[in-house]
């Protein structure tokens, strides 16, 4: 892996880091890696809709007319299918999108989703993100680095400065090295990432 500038939140090089190639540098996994997204998504869903079959509507205890005589379609319900506000047939029912991915797979993803920003030169690693608690400082960084679309830091700690410097700015997400996953990473237009958080992240990936 070829070395990259570090720089300061100033947008000026500091120094230069290695990124260890068994984690940047690796061909992406696409499959791995859709089936990771998949799962993320997966898990948003509540899965609480439901439907009310004929045994669950109310009414339609009684034949409505008899069986034979009247000239009409002989009928058992007035709640069957076929009826107004009778119950539905193959309606969605409570029910679990959870989808399972192995240890193996959940890392090989995690590295496709950061060898993909390493590719494709979306990675930004910086010295230290240091602000206080004003949301204006953190557009600061975000000008000097000249980034407008979404982005996501990623340190090695949060403090209260960081969370409300960067909590009303819609298009940042400021996660640690423990809560980084693939749908972040992905959904993210750019990654940041400080020193420290990268020597974290490798030594939990390699």
């Amino acid at each position: 892996m070829e070395n990259l500038s570090i720089i300061n939140t100033k947008g000026e090089k500091v120094s230069d880091i290695k990124l260890n190639k068994e984690i940047w540098g690796i061909e992406p996994n696409d499959a791995v890696l859709y089936d990771a997204l998949r799962l993320a998504r997966n898990n948003f869903r509540q899965g609480t809709a439901d439907t009310k079959t004929r045994s669950e509507v109310s009414g339609g205890g009684r034949k409505p007319w008899r069986q034979k005589g009247t000239g009409r379609a002989r009928q058992g319900s007035t709640r069957a299918p076929h009826w107004i506000k009778g119950g539905i047939v193959f309606g969605p029912h409570p029910r679990s999108y959870a989808i399972k991915m192995n240890r193996k797979e959940r890392r090989l993803a995690l590295k496709s989703a950061l060898a993909y920003k390493a590719i494709e030169s979306k990675l930004i690693v910086i010295d230290k993100l240091e602000v206080s608690n004003k949301t204006k400082d953190f557009k600061t960084i975000l000008d000097n680095l000249k980034l407008d679309k979404k982005v996501l830091f990623v340190v090695e700690d949060l403090n209260d400065n960081l969370i409300l410097s960067s909590r009303n700015l819609k298009n940042v997400l400021v996660l640690t090295v423990e809560e980084l996953n693939v749908y972040d990473i992905t959904y993210a237009d750019t990654l940041v990432i400080t020193n420290e958080a990268v020597k974290k992240l490798e030594e939990v990936l390699v």
